[in-house]
């Protein structure tokens, strides 16, 4: 099937906002636009990287819901899977021929943990976050009643303030549940600590991973002499990966962002207190949004508003602009400053979303772009996967 082909049927602008072989000038907007060359360079980066460290990279998949994104990142970048957050994520990635796959959260609900139980039987190895005695029963249960292996990750709560455990001895306690569980097999440890990952100083970044490590470290230990191996010790995000991955106990780091690199990250600093998105990898996501009234002169009206776009971390930067601010939005209508009157209705700008993981969310498609023509159409495959 060729790239044409298969969209037949498929009206643009109502059903998709491109097609392959169009000028970047005739997308529909709003819509999430690629930069394919600025994604490569960002997977290549962090695959050589990971390499370097001599860990290994399981991609964040809830970042951004493709299972095409998640296959360049194999490709390109040597990821060993993905992490996912609810099992509907999980069972589209399974579907789309990911191998590997992480729930990197709780799994509670019956019904859940029925249908993750189930996974490994759409060829991946399942593994999935515990952090409570009875939940290594039920997930026990399901992995027997299905003749499946369910892999569990101890989940330690080092200052994300969110899941997981906070001592050794609750480590060990739950280590030799899992052990000796039916169906179950004890893989290791998860440790993301989360609360720092957006903290702009470098510094900052560092005292709260040491915290971190010390943990991790000690409950490695702990565990080794009792006989448990972890083959994963799994954590580290876009904002501090170096840290975990330099550490010698993490061995998987789990970053998301860095491939599409939002206006949120990208404020973060470096050792040498440069930004992120200067220093470290590139902007590839944006919303592309068209001007559609100029009826004030100083303000500019586009198509890209709450329903385009998360701003939970803030609002969105006009990428590679600074004579024009966004600076507000309701529902359907952003609002562009313009002083000098500059805009035209018509006008297209790519915003940078401030995070990207909740805007890809509310989008169907992702519309790669190489050299000012449409390349590819990628569904976010994932989108509204949230149980």
């Amino acid at each position: 099937m060729n790239a044409i082909s298969q969209f037949d049927g498929l009206e643009v602008g109502y059903d998709i906002p491109a097609l392959p072989g169009m000028d970047e000038s005739e997308i529909q907007t709003p819509c999430l636009v690629l930069d394919l060359d600025a994604l490569e360079r960002n997977i290549t980066k962090m695959g050589a990287q990971v390499r370097e460290m001599g860990v290994r990279h399981r991609v964040h998949g809830k970042m951004h819901k493709s299972v095409d994104v998640a296959r360049l990142q194999e490709r390109l970048g040597g990821s060993v899977g993905v992490c996912c957050q609810k099992v509907s994520e999980a069972e589209v990635f399974a579907r789309g021929g990911i191998t590997d796959i992480l729930v990197s959260n709780q799994v509670c609900d019956a019904a859940k943990i029925d249908r993750l139980a189930r996974l490994p039987k759409l060829g991946a190895r399942t593994l999935v976050c515990v952090d409570d005695l009875a939940n290594v029963a039920n997930l026990s249960e399901a992995a027997v009643r299905h003749g499946s292996t369910i892999e569990c990750l101890i989940e330690i709560d080092c200052g994300a303030g969110r899941c997981g455990v906070t001592s050794t001895a609750e480590v060990l306690e739950l280590g030799k549940a899992i052990a000796t569980a039916p169906g179950l097999k004890f893989s290791g440890i998860q440790a993301y600590q989360g609360a720092m990952q957006h903290m702009d100083k470098y510094e900052d970044r560092k005292a709260k991973i040491e915290i971190a490590v010390a943990m991790v470290r000690d409950a490695v230990d702990a565990l080794k002499d009792t006989g448990l191996d972890c083959d994963i010790v799994g954590g580290g995000g876009t904002g501090s990966y170096a840290f975990e991955g330099n550490s010698g106990i993490y061995n998987e780091l789990q970053c998301g962002s860095y491939a599409f690199m939002d206006a949120d990250y990208g404020r973060i600093q470096n050792k040498d207190g440069q930004r992120i998105d200067k220093s470290e990898f590139e902007n590839a996501l944006f919303i592309l949004t068209s001007v559609m009234s100029h009826a004030k002169p100083d303000k500019a009206i586009c198509d890209a508003g709450l329903k385009a776009q998360s701003v939970d971390s803030g609002l969105p930067v006009i990428f590679g602009r600074d004579d024009v601010n966004y600076v507000k939005c309701s529902d359907e209508h952003g609002v562009i400053a313009d002083p000098d009157g500059v805009l035209k209705v018509n006008d297209k700008l790519k915003l940078v979303p401030g995070h990207c993981d909740p805007t890809c969310n509310v989008h169907d498609w992702y519309v790669g772009v190489r050299n000012g023509k449409v390349e590819c159409l990628w569904p976010v495959s994932a989108r509204g996967k949230a149980y």
